[in-house]
């Protein structure tokens, strides 16, 4: 092991080599979200003087874990609020040669799920480590999450979290140089919200000349709110906290008792309506928190700037998994438990139609059970169907896939759950392996060779070995046969704008 030297534009940082690889961990790519910069858009790293040490991760946004029974989900989504001021930062992976000797690499961003309300660039699953051996520059970033990121206050700028991502994304051009990259071939990926981010960030005028390309894993363009409707959570909040609604009040609240009132809204059994005036809920009760539609970050709602030919420019991977809802209805039991009357009601709080819907997806059928109507009804209604939806209305290339390969954790019962293609994608099963691990005891190595070298060859140059994604053909390729064929239309097509 050997420190590793690279001069950004804030300063001089020392990373480590190791074992081939350069990392350099936690440099700040804006100034700590602190102060009168709490509730502020996103501003300049400070320079600092001599050589900072990036050999830790450092600190993370605020946030509060969220347990799933049975399974360890921390190597997913991190191990919780660490605390500390600077936590808008960066950590890059890169191959262990000097950057004078590898200029021009293609360069890789991830940006983390986690609801918009935990998550960080740290999640051991997310090493970079790997696309640096495959000869790239691989970055990942923390955001503001929850209040902070992404709750529209009257009096703070929207959308602050997208707003950080979009700081980092500048600060990342203006320093891929310097760690062997190339500024105008720069990939963005993420999983969950941080793929919904990337979809909306893909329509967004802000973001014009940032980046190349996108993959976009377990996410799409539908999952923005009106700011008059989340005006509502605003009032709900201020409520609970005894604040006034607006920026003073909320800057009064200390952080601890705003993470409380977050976990209390966030309860299903919250009494908060944020349905659109179409009577639909377009995150489906999984988040309160989302990004917004209607300012100078994301002037449409992302679906209908697609349609206008917003982000036309950029190339496209985007897909899901197969069960992408037994995360949430399989550990908690409710797949297995909930009745028919019980399903319809939950369903209902954010479709319309919820009970032809779950007819749809088999409720009444002798073999069907109504959790499973409802789990699979969910699969295709919060994620499969809207990522198709993006690829009807991008009118760049687009490429889709879908990630099949299912888990045996939980009693094999997991499947080809929300979040399960991570550790292959980044080749870092070992991270998620274990009694309680997401992939269990024995996961397949050549799976997640196979999928981390499509991954790093879309990132390289663009290429991928099955042909776009279009409204006729509908070509759809098998992450686990590595064969693309053409998808039939989802009952959910009837129930989704």
């Amino acid at each position: 092991m050997s420190e590793a030297i690279v001069e950004t534009t804030a300063g001089k940082v020392r990373g480590i080599c190791q074992d081939g690889i350069r990392s350099f961990l936690g440099i700040p790519y804006a100034a700590a979200p602190t102060g009168t910069r709490r509730f502020a858009a996103p501003e300049p790293a400070q320079p600092w003087e001599g050589t900072r040490d990036a050999t830790r991760p450092g600190p993370s946004a605020p946030q509060r874990m969220k347990d799933f029974p049975g399974l360890d989900i921390t190597p997913l989504i991190g191990g919780g609020w660490v605390h500390g001021d600077e936590y808008l930062s960066a950590n890059v992976w890169t191959p262990g040669v000097d950057a004078e000797e590898s200029g021009g690499r293609p360069v890789m961003v991830w940006i983390h799920g986690g609801g918009f309300v935990i998550g960080s660039k740290d999640a051991p699953i997310s090493d970079g480590s790997a696309f640096a051996r495959k000869g790239l520059i691989c970055f990942a970033i923390n955001y503001r999450l929850g209040v902070d990121g992404f709750l529209p206050i009257p009096g703070v700028p929207t959308n602050l979290g997208l707003r950080d991502m979009i700081a980092a994304l500048r600060w990342i051009r203006a320093n891929a140089v310097a760690f062997g990259g190339d500024p105008d071939n720069i990939t963005l990926f993420g999983e969950s919200a941080g793929a919904m981010a990337i979809a909306d960030l893909i329509t967004s005028p802000l973001t014009k000349g940032l980046f190349r390309r996108a993959i976009i894993q377990s996410g799409h363009a539908a999952m923005t709110r009106e700011i008059t409707v989340m005006q509502r959570l605003v009032k709900k909040l201020a409520k609970l906290l005894r604040v006034s609604p607006d920026k003073a009040g909320f800057e009064s609240v200390p952080l601890d008792a705003l993470l409380d009132a977050v976990e209390r809204i966030s309860l299903p059994t919250a009494k908060i309506d944020l349905r659109d005036s179409n009577g639909r809920e377009p995150v489906f009760g999984i988040s309160r928190f989302t990004p917004v539609h209607g300012d100078d970050v994301l002037p449409l709602q992302p679906l209908e700037a697609l349609k206008q030919g917003a982000g036309a420019e950029i190339d496209v991977l985007i897909g899901t998994n197969a069960e992408e809802m037994n995360l949430y209805l399989v550990p908690s039991g409710i797949r297995d438990k909930i009745g028919g009357l019980l399903a319809t009601f939950m369903l209902s709080r954010s479709q319309p139609k919820a009970r032809k819907v779950l007819k749809a997806y088999g409720l009444g059928q002798r073999d069907i059970s109504a959790g499973q109507a409802l789990t699979d009804a969910m699969n295709d209604l919060v994620f499969r169907w809207p990522a198709r939806r993006f690829a009807e209305e991008h009118r760049g290339r687009t490429h889709m896939y879908q990630f099949d390969w299912r888990s045996p954790a939980l009693r094999r019962e997991l499947g080809a759950c929300h979040g399960l293609e991570l550790p292959f994608i980044f080749d870092t099963l070992a991270a998620a392996t274990g009694p309680q691990g997401l992939v269990g005891e024995d996961p397949p190595q050549e799976l997640a060779d196979h999928a981390h070298r499509i991954w790093a060859g879309f990132a390289r140059d663009g290429s991928l070995p099955w042909a776009p994604f279009d409204r006729d053909k509908r070509l759809v390729y098998s992450l686990v046969d590595g064969l693309a064929r053409p998808e039939p239309m989802m009952p959910a097509q009837a129930f989704l704008p």
